[in-house]
């Protein structure tokens, strides 16, 4: 059968999994009278919710007798070890563009990776139907980019397609058709079959798939001979060690499915059942003729912060899983498909540290395991320092903001006090493109800030760069916080009464303890308050004193601005009920006294 193995690779937003749907809807996936509705392929409740793709996917569809293997893979720099490995079972990728924002960060990374895997790229330059759109200028900003890149002569003689997802046609030129038929026939005239060699089987791990009533299934391509149903096989693993094993069961890909069959043929991609203690990077090869494929290398972790139990007052009320044994599992258990994620263990039983790419990276696994029923306690995010030829060095990152232009200068001021330097500034229509250099430190609780400041309207992406010298003390958070005296629950009374003094995080009626912090403080310095005084009532009727009390509705932090807002001795508590933020230590003579002892070390 001919076969054709595709990624879309993209920055976050412009469009990938819309595409996926139109492909998908084309072929008959579907039946006609089937709602399959939008963004089919991002079938996870956090990707649901959050409008972004996290995990890659694989879809199959037959077009005009061709087998098309469809890659979705996420935009975030944050899940670029995703992007990394599923790259390898591709033949082709479909660059997918915004007409309007043109290449981005995450773009020119992706691409990269693409072209150092001499995959042949498709350029589809989407939603060219908003106003403001250029699509003759995002062409040539993206041939640029190519060349920047090192493409080769071939790379560089890319064909393009325009077009809008949201609105369901793809063409060679911007005139408007009724299908995305164009782009599909293109798909079959410009990405090239697999190329098989000769030999016996070879098969790289680049994925794994989770079944409760199959358990670990490993997906991969094939890449020589083939691979059939009872064959037995040789795992040759990252350490050296070779396994003999023996395939159970062979599925492929069809539609949004898998369909069981005997036998894979090279170039296809399929998922093993059967195979244990297997990992991403590993190879399947004949169990006589030992040769490994290259292990797949994905880029450093740049951030890293202290996972450790609940231990807390209002420890295990919520979850199901509280223990440190619990909690270690689960890191575990995360390692083994999460690929740019590292776990250590500390000298403290009860605490881990856990590297990832970035916040939003961590983030998504601590919501996942809050949903799971686990109780856990986060620290602030830290950057990776390294020591390099002797100097102390850390990440930095390029940061690419589009913000209208009367906000620009406040942009700028924001960034360079973080350490950054402004290398690029742009008119795009109405937007100013401003691009900066900027230490990894300076983006955490920089979103936050920079939304405020530009009432929403900054559209800000960042990508790893390089590690270079320690830029030195950058400024963190200006105000300090209040924090609960006592435990107990917070009455509308003592709330109302200390509105001025600052912006509060819970509301009346809510279950606080001593140490947690209940509301940001206007003013530098921390302030420890009782917010669970009720009002001493008398049988003496008041008159007018008991008018009723305005109290502002508490301001919701997300668990990615709450693992911004912290500093270093402070922590968050996440159960499936909560999030709430609090001192580590939570005993205020005893934060006196380690703060005492910490100033008489510096002295």
């Amino acid at each position: 059968m001919d076969i054709r193995n595709i990624a879309i690779i993209a920055h976050v937003d412009h469009g990938k999994t819309t595409l996926v749907d139109n492909i998908l809807k084309s072929t008959k996936v579907f039946r006609e009278n089937q709602d399959a509705g939008e963004l089919i392929m991002d079938s996870n409740d956090l990707e649901k919710e959050r409008g972004i793709t996290i995990f890659s996917k694989n879809a199959a569809v037959t077009y005009k007798d061709v087998k098309i293997n469809v890659i979705d893979t996420p935009g975030h720099a944050d899940f670029g070890g995703e992007v990394e490995r599923v790259l390898k079972m591709a033949d082709g990728v479909i660059l997918l563009v915004d007409a309007f924002e043109g290449p981005m960060p995450q773009t020119r990374f992706v691409l990269q990776k693409a072209l150092q895997l001499n995959l042949k790229p498709i350029v589809v330059i989407n939603k060219v139907d908003k106003p403001n759109c250029r699509p003759d200028e995002v062409h040539d900003a993206v041939f640029e980019l190519f060349f920047n890149l090192d493409a080769t002569e071939a790379q560089l003689d890319f064909p393009t397609f325009y077009g809008s997802g949201k609105n369901g046609w793809f063409n060679d030129s911007l005139t408007p058709t009724e299908n995305i038929d164009v782009l599909m026939d293109g798909i079959l005239k410009f990405v090239p079959p697999p190329t098989v060699s000769e030999g016996a089987l070879q098969m790289q791990i680049t994925s794994l798939d989770y079944s409760s009533f199959l358990g670990r299934i490993a997906v991969g391509k094939v890449a020589r001979g083939s691979i059939k149903e009872g064959q037995q096989i040789a795992l040759m693993q990252a350490d050296g060690s070779v396994k003999k094993q023996k395939v159970r069961e062979l599925y492929v890909f069809e539609g949004m499915g898998k369909r069981k069959v005997t036998e894979v043929l090279a170039g296809d991609l399929c998922a093993v059942v059967g195979l244990e203690g297997f990992n991403i990077g590993d190879t399947i090869s004949d169990a006589e003729i030992l040769e490994a494929l290259p292990v797949i290398s994905v880029d450093e972790p740049t951030m890293n912060m202290t996972f450790s139990i609940n231990n807390s007052p209002f420890f295990g009320r919520d979850g199901k899983f509280v223990t440190s044994r619990h909690l270690r599992d689960r890191l575990m258990k995360e390692t083994e498909k999460n690929l740019a994620l590292r776990v250590k263990d500390t000298d403290n039983g009860d605490t881990f540290l856990v590297y990832g790419r970035g916040i939003l990276h961590l983030g998504v696994l601590i919501e996942t395991m809050r949903r799971e029923g686990y109780e856990l306690t986060v620290g602030q995010p830290q950057v990776i320092v390294k020591t390099i030829d002797g100097k102390k060095m850390e990440p930095y990152e390029n940061l690419v903001v589009d913000v209208p232009q009367e906000f620009a200068s406040k942009v700028i001021d924001l960034v360079t006090r973080r350490k950054g330097e402004m290398h690029v500034m742009e008119t795009k229509g109405e937007m100013q493109h401003l691009e900066f250099e900027i230490p990894s430190r300076g983006l955490i609780g920089l979103r936050t800030q920079m939304l405020t400041a530009t009432t929403g309207e900054a559209v800000m992406a960042h990508r790893f760069n390089e590690y270079k010298p320690w830029k030195g003390v950058i400024p963190g958070r200006n105000n300090g916080v209040l924090l609960a005296k006592q435990t107990g629950t917070t009455t509308g009374y003592s709330i109302d009464k200390l509105q001025d003094r600052g912006t509060f995080f819970v509301d009346p009626g809510e279950e606080v303890y001593a140490g947690q912090i209940i509301a940001e403080h206007i003013k530098p310095g921390d302030l420890i308050v009782n917010a669970i005084e009720g009002k001493k009532l008398t049988n003496m009727r008041a008159s007018g004193s008991d008018a009723a009390t305005n109290i502002a509705p508490k301001t919701l932090l997300t668990l990615e601005e709450c693992m911004e807002y912290i500093q270093q001795d402070e922590c968050i508590e996440v159960t499936p009920n909560n999030i709430r933020m609090r001192k580590v230590i939570l005993d205020e003579e005893e934060r006196k006294r380690v703060s005492r002892s910490m100033k008489t070390e510096e002295a």
